[in-house]
Formats: C-alpha cells, sequence, structure tokens
C-alpha cells in the first residue's frame, strides 16, 4: 500500500503529463470507434436501402445491374420491361402489390425516378419505415397535378427547393448546369425546359438513396417524351404542356418493379415462373441476395476502413509507450529511492504495467463519452449531408471484444517501459548523470 502511495503521489506530480497521454488515447479511443460505428452503419444503411421487397422484375440481363439502377440509381438499365408484363406480374394470385419505377432523367445530377402512388404506398427501407412526407403533398394528390414532383430530403438540402417551386427536369444523366427556376434561363436542348414541373412535396431524411431521388408520376415521363425519339427532340414537333392529356400517356415500357408477395415462403417458385415467362424474357431477383453479393464486391472499402482503425489504435500505442519511455529517464532516480525504500525490480515491472492498463482504462472510457457527446452534436449533420446515422448507444456486444483488446494492447504496450524499470540498477539510478 506504501508502493501505491508513493505511485499515486508521483501521478499527480506528472498529472499534465498523463493528462495529455490520456487525451491521446482517448482520441485514438473515439476514432477507432467512430470508424467502426460508421462502417457498421454503411453496411446497415446500405443491406436496408429497400425492405419488404420481395422480388425485383426487369428485363432480363445482370441482376447485380438491375439492383444498382433501381435501388441505388446507379449506372444505366440496358433493357426496360414492357407496361403489359408488369400489369401481368400484379395481376398474379401471389402478387400482394407492384411499384412500377422508370428511370432515365435528371435534375441537376440526380435522377428522377417516375412510379405512381403505390411507391408512397408500399415502398420500406430500415426496418420496414414507410416514407413519409414532411412537407406538402405525395404524387397524385391533386387532380390537375400531372406535372407535379416529390423530392427527396438531398435534394430539397442541396438546391434550396422549397414546396410551390419550379423545376426543369433534364434528359439523361445530364449534370444539370442550366438555372433550375423557372425565371433564369432554361434552356437547352437536352432539357425538358417546355413541361417544367412543380415541387408539391418533400420527404423526410431516410439515409438512402430516395433522399437524392425527385419522384414523378409515370404518366408525367410520358408526357415529356411527347415529342422525343431516340432520346432527342423531334425537329419541327412540340407539344404544349396544355395539350399533353389528350394523348394516351399509358407507360409502354418501365425500368423495373418491384413485387411484394402475398406469401413470402412462395418467393422462389414466383421467381422461376417469372424467368420461364414465354412472353418476355424477365428476370426477377431477391434484394437480399443481390445485396450479399454486391456487398462482397465492394467489400474492399470495408477492409480498407477496418485497416485504417488499426492504423489509428497502433499510432495510439505507439504514442503511449513512447511517451512513458520518455518519462521514465526523468524517473529514474524516483525509481532508484523507490528501490532503496524496499521495492523489488518486479514491483517496479509491475507498477509501470499498472500504470499503463489505468491510463489505457480511462483513456478508452474518455474516449467513449467523447464518441458519445460527438454523436450528439453531430448526428443531425452526418444524416444530413452523408446519409449515415451515428448512434448514440451503450457500448454493443460486437464492441466489447474491441474495447477489451485496446485496453489488453496498452497493458501490454506498458510492459516495456517496465521492463525497462526492472532492469535498472539501484545505483544507476542514485548516480547523477552529467
Amino acid at each position: 500500500m506504501t508502493l501505491l502511495g508513493l505511485a499515486a503521489r508521483s501521478a499527480w506530480n506528472r498529472r499534465y503529463n498523463l493528462l495529455l497521454m490520456v487525451v491521446a488515447i482517448a482520441l485514438s479511443t473515439a476514432l477507432l470507434l467512430g470508424v467502426e460505428r460508421i462502417r457498421q452503419q454503411v453496411r446497415e444503411g446500405f443491406s436496408q436501402s429497400v425492405s419488404g421487397t420481395d422480388l425485383i422484375v426487369g428485363a432480363r440481363g445482370s441482376p447485380m445491374q438491375l439492383m444498382l439502377y433501381t435501388v441505388f440509381r446507379l449506372g444505366g438499365a440496358t433493357n426496360d420491361m414492357s407496361w403489359d408484363s408488369a400489369r401481368r406480374i400484379a395481376a398474379h394470385p401471389l402478387v400482394a402489390w407492384t411499384i412500377p419505377v422508370s428511370l432515365g432523367d435528371s435534375h441537376h445530377g440526380f435522377p428522377v425516378l417516375a412510379t405512381n402512388g403505390d411507391y408512397f404506398a408500399h415502398f420500406r427501407y430500415g426496418a420496414q419505415h414507410p416514407l413519409r412526407i414532411v412537407e406538402g403533398k405525395p404524387l397524385d394528390a391533386r387532380p390537375d397535378g400531372l406535372f407535379d414532383a416529390v423530392i427527396g430530403a438531398e435534394v430539397a438540402r442541396a438546391l434550396h427547393y422549397h414546396v410551390g417551386d419550379r423545376i426543369v427536369l433534364s434528359h439523361g444523366d445530364s449534370d444539370g448546369d442550366d438555372d433550375h427556376h423557372d425565371h433564369g434561363p432554361l434552356g437547352e436542348h437536352h432539357d425538358h425546359a417546355d413541361k417544367p414541373f412543380v415541387v408539391t412535396g418533400i420527404l423526410a431524411p431516410t439515409g438512402t438513396p430516395v433522399d437524392r431521388t425527385v419522384h414523378i408520376t409515370l404518366e408525367a415521363m410520358e408526357a415529356i417524351h411527347l415529342d422525343w425519339q431516340a432520346g432527342a427532340p423531334i425537329p419541327g414537333m412540340s407539344i404544349p404542356q396544355q395539350l399533353v392529356r389528350k394523348f394516351d400517356l399509358t407507360p409502354k415500357h418501365v425500368t423495373g418493379l418491384l413485387v411484394g408477395l402475398k406469401l413470402r415462403s412462395r418467393v422462389f417458385a414466383m421467381q422461376r415462373e417469372i424467368a420461364n415467362d414465354a412472353k418476355e424474357p424477365l428476370m426477377a431477383v431477391l434484394p437480399g441476395v443481390a445485396l450479399d453479393e454486391l456487398w462482397d464486391l465492394i467489400s474492399i472499402g470495408e477492409k480498407g476502413m477496418l485497416l485504417m482503425s488499426a492504423l489509428v489504435m497502433a499510432v495510439g500505442l505507439a504514442g503511449l509507450v513512447s511517451s512513458i519511455l520518455a518519462a521514465l529517464g526523468e524517473r529514474r532516480r524516483e525509481l532508484a529511492i523507490l528501490r532503496a525504500v524496499g521495492a523489488r525490480p518486479l514491483d517496479l515491472l509491475m507498477l509501470l504495467a499498472a500504470e499503463g492498463f489505468c491510463l489505457m482504462l480511462v483513456g478508452t472510457l474518455a474516449g467513449y463519452v467523447l464518441l458519445t457527446g460527438l454523436s450528439v452534436a453531430m448526428a443531425p449533420w452526418l444524416q444530413a449531408t452523408l446519409g449515415v446515422a451515428l448512434p448514440v448507444a451503450w457500448p454493443q456486444a460486437s464492441e466489447l471484444p474491441l474495447l477489451g483488446a485496446i485496453i489488453a494492447a496498452g497493458a501490454l504496450a506498458s510492459l516495456l517501459p517496465g521492463w525497462r524499470a526492472y532492469r535498472l540498477s539501484l545505483a544507476d539510478g542514485l548516480t547523477p548523470h552529467t
């Protein structure tokens, strides 16, 4: 107890240096846990971009490409499926609901998705969360709302849109350099400038590609392309916006179809039936299976984040060891005095090892508290900017081994300074060095 009391007084005399060590360990721990939590949230958000959907149906081709395009709005669809096939699948006895989606246009780099009211009624993300309008009304809410648009939270934030603003869509994946309000120049040949839309609704943030999407109706998608052919306006032909309802606006093709079944146990039977359809070559993709395959392809990013986490912790441990070793030279006389009052070399080794363990324990707890504070302060910004939630929670079961490994690694790292102290002779510590 006398030895521990002397060690405690010694630590108090070095409290500022020890405080800096604790701060360094806390920062390393907070960064390590933060990277790990963000990695888990990215993976969870990636896998929960769509939930409750049993099958995604599209023209036969690459299942991965269909998933990337319909769910993540990445890449492009090589072929569309016919509207007749979409209606046939919707009328199937096993099908509870369907959501047709049609892609291809954009607005200032944000994808445009054409769909119908079933999208807002049945689309789910995360833990079966429905889409929610925080401002305005959904599509099909107005009788004359053919050119209504509902935008995601990220679109509204990035472009400073509000309900009632007018927007012009671009054909294809244009980056949309043109002015996005109707009081500016609306016009290049790749724009649907003659048929502007009105923002009638803004969705709540979801942390999914929905946030970056402009939603319109399938009929509106047909209407803006009445006077287009092969991806370009038909020369000399222009159908005014007020006359488009005189034409048949029933879609002829859609990019894909999200399908919910009455019995999930029949999903494989339905998948085979769609694949064997004699009227049109189609494929049905199980979202969970495709997402797992897709994550395996891009898991190199996850491994990179894990490597970065390990390097961060290694730097923190190296700082701990170097700080204790640097202080060891200044504590030679102190350690020699402890030897003189009866401490054995093994006592000094255990003393420094315990000091390193306590530093790691306090630094790790401080790092967790720091991460919690940052999570509370930065969670809204991360959600709005990156679509990533940094949850405020007690250490998860998957994090406890990580925290234990941090503390154990710190204790093992402090054995090196302890071993140096163990080998110091009594005379070496009491002899003045000049």
